[in-house]
């Protein structure tokens, strides 16, 4: 509500949270504005693994915790929230302007979103998926450059096969479709922001340069964590969920390094993880947090969001 109140598109990252919690939130952030504002969810993917897999990851991620001493339950179908369930708020919310990430959405659901004149936004991090996207039927696309922090979206081919920086994503994207671009990844500052409308993007996104801000819902110890970066100290992760994802190495992510083998897919991985993320808050302790952060977090400030907006957007 703080980013819509103050002239941008707040979003909502809905995409771990129940059908209740969406509707709970949604009712407050109407509460706090009457602006446009966004939900964000994750295209489902299902993949399987057997008890021993599962009891063996489980054993990684206690290794790799052990300060906190806790004891990784295996987890129990199903390991996301139910999508159906989620995208049935949505509809019956009327939000104004839904994006997702992780793949294409299902012409029923499309169908359901612009019968409420939602504004659909996707998510590319090559060009095929921006195509596809395009002949999908949304609105816009987020093309999400390789600087960016959390998870990658690629959907088509592997993740690590699209790890293309921004300006060149754009390049490659802004003559093959009809919709706006929104550039995604290293989006700071007013120079990142110009550099990328002046190559073709429509307007940014901007995630990292929140986080910080006084009314971010991150935690303290996170705040803290990219208000002290000087360099780019993010890698690239599969540890916290299974999907890659760019955030700043701790602990966790530097023994999970050598476990490689044992993670498992999304969302597998990050059901398991779950409780360790969540006593890790509780302890203050990030060296057990999924710290997610794009490569220019090093430039983080510590501001409201009205002053970052006024200064850098």
């Amino acid at each position: 509500s703080a980013v819509s109140n103050a002239g941008g598109l707040g979003s909502l990252g809905a995409g771990y949270m129940s059908a209740a919690e969406i509707k709970s939130a949604i009712h407050a952030i109407r509460e706090l504005t009457n602006k446009p504002f966004a939900v964000n969810l994750f295209i489902p993917e299902t993949h399987h693994a057997a008890e021993n897999q599962i009891i063996k990851s489980c054993h990684n991620i206690e290794e790799s915790c052990t300060e906190l001493q806790l004891k990784i339950i295996p987890a129990k179908k199903p390991y996301a929230p139910s999508f159906e369930k989620q995208m049935n708020v949505l509809i019956e919310e009327k939000i104004p302007i839904f994006s997702f990430t992780f793949g294409l959405l299902d012409s029923a659901w499309i169908n359901k979103l612009k019968k409420n004149n939602t504004i659909l936004i996707g998510t590319a991090t090559n060009l095929a998926e921006a195509i596809a996207l395009e002949k999908n039927g949304v609105d816009m696309i987020v093309a999400q450059g390789s600087e960016a922090g959390g998870h990658r979206s690629t959907f088509l081919g592997e993740a690590e096969d699209s790890l293309i920086h921004l300006s060149a994503l754009i390049s490659q994207i802004k003559n093959k479709i009809n919709i706006p671009i929104i550039a995604a990844g290293g989006m700071m500052n007013r120079k990142n922001i110009a550099a990328m409308l002046a190559i073709g993007a429509s307007s940014v996104q901007m995630g990292t340069a929140f986080l910080s801000c006084h009314e971010s819902g991150a935690h303290p110890k996170y705040k803290e964590i990219l208000l002290l970066q000087t360099i780019d100290k993010t890698i690239l992760t599969r540890a916290f969920s299974g999907k890659l994802a760019r955030g700043i190495e701790n602990k966790f992510t530097n023994r999970m390094e050598c476990k490689k083998e044992n993670i498992l897919d999304y969302p597998i991985q990050n059901a398991l993880t779950h409780s360790m993320r969540k006593m890790a808050k509780e302890k203050n302790n990030p060296d057990f947090m999924s710290l997610w952060a794009g490569q220019f977090a090093y430039l983080s400030k510590r501001m409201s969001v009205g002053e970052l907006m006024r200064t850098e957007g």
